[in-house]
């Protein structure tokens, strides 16, 4: 196994596993895999290996994405928290020092992600509340680095925006989920894309960059953006 330690950043990294290039995220939550993940120690730090086909954010990484607008120490809103697997690697990327407010619709689904995540992690705030009322989270302080949105609904664009103009602070950035499927079935995925991309633009984003994720995820996209000042 070899390393290419900083060849991304300090707990985000590249690893060599099993003769394979891999991403891999520093744990924060030592002896804890949360979705099965494998569990690697390099020079006394243990790090988790990114699934790109359990993980969208890692999908589009690995796809080419220039910039992912995470930091050690940001805080971040992610909306469609589900059960915690992508989550769980922003958790470990922002380090002690960040917080993620991750928000999940489903009670249900929001008692795994609290077993599986938040007990192990003291820099994520589990929220159970309808990401298409953000006036109404219970327990979220401030404003944010980065609005991850990852919701399948036809309005998706539109939860992401209404929530980025209440949290997000000056400067901070937007990763959108395009669910090409889950907005119109009958669309051509790639005119989807445009479509969602437009919308961004008319609510006044800046598009930086669109990832196509196959052949990790067919008929997803991710958009990197951030409101134009």
């Amino acid at each position: 196994m070899g390393l290419r330690s900083g060849e991304i950043g300090s707990r985000l990294i590249r690893l060599e596993v099993d003769g394979q290039s891999r991403l891999a995220t520093l744990n924060l939550a030592p002896g804890v895999s949360v979705y099965g993940e494998k569990l690697v120690v390099v020079g006394g730090k243990e790090y988790r290996v990114w699934d790109p086909f359990r993980s969208k954010l890692a999908a589009a990484i690995l796809k080419g994405l220039k910039d992912i607008g995470l930091r050690e120490g940001h805080s971040v809103l992610y909306l469609g928290a589900s059960t915690g697997t992508t989550l769980s690697h922003v958790s470990d990327i922002v380090g002690e020092r960040g917080v993620v407010f991750g928000v999940e619709f489903s009670a249900r689904v929001a008692r795994e992600l609290i077993e599986r995540v938040v007990k192990h992690r003291r820099n994520v705030v589990p929220i159970v509340a309808d990401a298409r009322h953000p006036r109404l989270y219970p327990s979220i302080y401030g404003k944010v680095d980065l609005v991850y949105c990852d919701i399948a609904q036809p309005d998706q664009t539109e939860i992401a925006v209404e929530n980025c103009r209440i949290y997000l602070k000056s400067g901070g950035k937007l990763l959108l989920v395009v669910k090409c499927r889950s907005i119109d079935v009958a669309m051509e995925p790639t005119l989807v894309v445009k479509q969602e991309a437009s919308k961004l633009k008319e609510s006044g984003f800046k598009i930086n960059q669109v990832v196509e994720l196959e052949p990790f995820d067919k008929d997803h996209a991710l958009i990197y953006a951030e409101p134009q000042e």
